[in-house]
This record gives C-alpha cells, structure tokens and sequence, in this order.
C-alpha cells in the first residue's frame, strides 16, 4: 500500500525535481528490503552440535542455550528469536562464537558494531524531510544481507556513548525487546519493519556499562576466561593450525611442541582469552617462515620451549606472580577487571605519628571507604588481638596498592585489607601463596563478592595455592573447572577472624586469639593449649 501511495506521488511529479529523487530513493528501499525472503534454516541439533565444538572449545553454557533454542524451534514452526547476551574479556570468543552460530544453524551472518555510537539516528534512520536522510543501521545491514531471519551481531553494546543529543541505547529497547520488536517503525521507512525472526546475540566486556532497562531485555550469558589446560588445547587444535596456514607454511612440516605453547601460554602472555596468545603464535610462524626461506631447506621444524625463547626474546612474565619471601604487611588480594581476573598486593606500612591514615593507589570512594571499615574493625579488636589499643593515637597508618596509574574500586579487597593491618600491628607475616577476596563490615562479617570465577583463574595463574571466599560465594564454586578446583585450596569464611586465622605465619606456641574471645569454633589444627598472640 506505502509503495503504490508513493509510486502515484511520483507520476504527478516532474522527473527532474528534488522531492522525485527523494521519492524515487524511498521506493527503492522499500522494494529491496528482504520482507518474506528468509534463510532455509537448519533444525539438526546433532550437525549443530559437530559444527559449535569444531568451532570453538569448552564454552559449555552458550552452546547449551543454542542447541536448546534449535530444539524448540524444531518443534514448533514458529518461534521469536532469544535476545542473547554474551559478556566476558576480550579474546575469549564472543564474536567468533556469534558467527558459529550462524554457520551451525544455517542462517546468514551479520555483525553491526555498536562502539562509540552516539546518535539514537543511526539505529532508527532519519526522517525523509532531512537532506541524505536514510534509515538506520539495522535496516540497512537487513538489506545488505538480503534475508529476514539473520543472526544479528551486535557488537560492544557496552561501549555506546551517552549524549544528551540523544541517547542510542533506548533505541535498541524497541529492537531488543520480544514484546515488541515485532515491529520497528524506521524513522525513514515509517512503517512497521517484523524482527521477530532474526537471533540477535549481543556482546560486551562488562556488565555494568549496559543500562539497566536493556539488560532486562536480554538473556545473560557469561563467557569467563580460559583456564591453562583450555588455552592449551585452543592453541593446539585451533589457533596454530589458522597461523600456519596464513602464513603459508602448510606442507612445511612445522610442528608445535607441547612446551612451546605452555611457554607462550605462561611467560609471554598473560590474558583472560587467546589473542595475545594468537600473535605469539602468528610471530613465530613468521620468523619460522624466514627462516626457511634463507635455509632454503625441507627438513621439519620442530618449535620447543627453548625454539621459543630464542625466537620471542626474554619472558615479559615469570610463570609465578607471588613473592619469594612471606612478609609482614604484604597481602594477595584479587580483583576482577575487563580483561578478567587480577592479582592484587595490598602493602601496609605503620610509623610514629598522630593517628593519621594514608590510602594511596588511586583508590575509588568505595574502596577508601571499605579502608576505613578494615581500620574501625581493627580498632575494635585489638584487645583480643592483643595489639596496641592506642595504635591509632600513636601511629600513623599508610595503605598502598601498587600499580599507582591504574583506577581501583569497589569492595571485595575489605578482607585483604584488614589482614595487611593486622600483620603490620601485629609484626606477623601472612602466607605468600596465600590470596583472599571479601566484603568487610564493621562487624567483622566477611560479605559476597562478584566475578568468583575470573579471580580464581587469576590465582591459579600467578601460582597460589590456598584461596579465601566469602561463605555465600560458596555456590558460585560449581563454575570453577574441575582441574583448577583440584590444584587449589578454596577455604570458605564467614568472619574475619577466620580469616586472620588462615592469613598469619604465628610464631611456634601462638595463637590468633584468646579462646574465650572467639566468634567461631576454632579448626583443629589449632591447639587449646597456644599462648595468645605478642
């Protein structure tokens, strides 16, 4: 009806005018839109299932909710596409796994690249009084890809800018809904576009750059990072593969030992996904390529971990980030970044003054104030300590976390914290290979904390062996791979007490606290018979 209504419009027109070319481009794009023509879409879970795990390693839950979604749809011949939203570090697969996607379930591939949009025009078009007016970004990427029913990418959703011209993110509310994206009403086309078809799998590095009322839209799915053992056999199955073939040394007979990835994995590259991991590969493969040509020769190249070295120059990492001494006031605590898992130093530091608290490492407000907590708890039990009780009179009290130009927040370091001040009042070391993340309230309650998963894999990277969670982390445990929870000591605490009492080296005959003072039954590995502490 719009087309017939605009064609008359155009034959009462002189073909020369401007209002013809603007009518004539109008018809054009309504003509070529892809309205009934769709993709013949593959049911097969099966063959799905072959084409994911070709594809990409591990990644166990999206691959789940595709497969489930093929399921459904085999049993029913109409069904809205999910609105998936995958979040993780870069590198770990969410673009490449978007694409799979779309090869596994036979649909045509589409990728519409969100980052530093700033106008809520470019998703939903401008209208045809403006000069060059043309629809949005979704509307034009449907007709670039000529079917109804794509997987649609939306690429780093997390990385729209926020203006006050306008702000794209409530655009995408109307695309991104099931309720309602039955039909998008383009600000040039002016009538009503059906997406329901279309599998729209968005991406992004961090959950809390998407607003709100969007992430209600979707469907969350979390893609932490790899684990050794998963990088390994990426590299080894997928990534060397790829790089010998695009540098043009397949029939070459070059071959990648297993040391030469566990090097690269452990002292070239320190990453929650496989892209660094990929150029190490892709440089080497080069180098190796030069070589062959200057040898002229056909013999195998066989790349170890020495090959490595000598080809890579020096490790920028030691395999192990933990100090090779336990020292008083020094403290692993982990934090969750957009590249995922961190290890994090808390050093204390007390000297003669007045009181004064210092806290340096551009520390964002919660965690100055979660600080303040770690010092009021402290306060509060240094008798039962048996600390100064006039330490914040007589002393003053310097907090550094290293890594000076980075900006830190939020919370979860509240335990570490509070034991690097206890070692320092106390002049007890705290075990090296020893990491702990927490919440701290005043009360001493060590609170839950997010991104368990990445700051485990963090740990196990770095070399520690002993870790403690909060105790409602506990069910979060299920996630951590078997092979990491097994290497690992994962204790979970509910009061910093105990905490303090995993945390301090004490000297033979010593214990933490006096036994009457206890707010929680001791382990038994500590005797009933120990002196209290200094």
């Amino acid at each position: 009806g719009k087309v017939w209504q605009e064609f008359r419009k155009l034959k009462m027109m002189t073909p020369m005018s401007a209002e013809a070319t603007v009518v004539r481009n109008y018809i054009d794009w309504l003509i070529s839109l892809p309205w009934f023509k769709r993709s013949k879409v593959n049911n097969d879970i099966d063959r799905a299932e072959v084409i994911l795990n070709e594809d990409h390693y591990g990644l166990n839950k999206p691959k789940e909710r595709i497969l489930e979604y093929l399921a459904v749809q085999s049993l029913m011949k109409k069904i809205r596409g999910p609105i998936l939203c995958f979040v993780g570090p870069p590198g770990v697969g969410k673009t490449s796994l978007a694409k799979s996607v779309a090869r596994a379930t036979g649909r045509k591939f589409v990728r519409l690249s969100l980052g530093g949009v700033r106008d809520e025009a470019e998703i939903r078009g401008h209208r045809r009084t403006y000069i060059g007016a043309m629809p949005g970004k979704i509307i034009q990427s449907l007709k670039k890809v000529g079917a109804n029913n794509p997987v649609f990418c939306l690429d780093e959703v997390d990385k729209m800018i926020m203006e006050f011209i306008g702000d794209p993110s409530s655009a995408l509310l109307v695309v991104l809904d099931p309720e309602q994206n039955f039909g998008l009403n383009d600000h040039y086309l002016d009538v009503d576009y059906d997406l329901t078809d279309i599998l729209f799998i968005t991406t992004a590095n961090t959950l809390p750059d998407i607003p709100l009322p969007l992430q209600d839209r979707m469907e969350i799915i979390r893609l932490p990072g790899y684990t050794e053992y998963e990088k390994y056999h990426i590299g080894n199955d997928f990534l060397v593969t790829k790089q010998i073939k695009l540098n043009g040394l397949k029939g070459k007979k070059v071959h990648f030992a297993k040391t030469a990835l566990t090097t690269m994995i452990q002292r070239y590259t320190r990453e929650a996904g496989v892209r660094n991991l990929e150029r190490e590969i892709a440089s080497i493969c080069r180098k190796v390529a030069r070589e062959i040509l200057k040898k002229k020769t056909d013999k195998p190249y066989r790349i170890t971990g020495k090959t490595v070295q000598k080809l890579l120059g020096p490790p920028p990492f030691k395999h192990s980030q933990i100090e090779e001494k336990d020292q008083i006031g020094l403290v692993n605590g982990l934090a969750w970044t957009q590249v995922g898992g961190e290890l994090l130093a808390v050093e204390t530091l007390m000297m003669p003054g007045k009181g004064k608290q210092i806290i340096t490492g551009k520390l964002g407000d919660v965690m100055q104030e979660s600080a303040q907590a770690a010092i009021s708890y402290v306060r509060s039990r240094a008798k039962q300590l048996m600390i100064d009780e006039d330490f914040y009179k007589n002393y003053d009290i310097h907090i550094h976390i290293p890594e000076g130009a980075i900006p830190k927040d939020g919370p979860s370091a509240g335990i570490t914290m509070c034991t690097a001040i206890v070692s320092t009042l106390a002049k007890r070391p705290v075990y090296r290979d020893l990491a702990m993340t927490g919440e701290i309230t005043l009360r001493g309650r060590v609170l839950a904390i997010g991104g368990l998963k990445e700051k485990i894999l963090a740990a196990h990277r770095a070399g520690i062996k002993k870790i403690l969670i909060p105790i409602e982390n506990e069910k979060d445990l299920k996630d951590i791979p078997k092979t990491i929870s097994k290497q690992l000591e994962i204790v979970p605490v509910e009061h910093m007490d105990e905490v303090l009492t995993h945390a301090l080296i004490l000297n033979e005959g010593e214990t933490t606290f006096q036994r009457s003072d206890m707010t929680f039954d001791l382990s038994t590995e500590v005797a009933e018979d120990r002196t209290s502490l200094i």
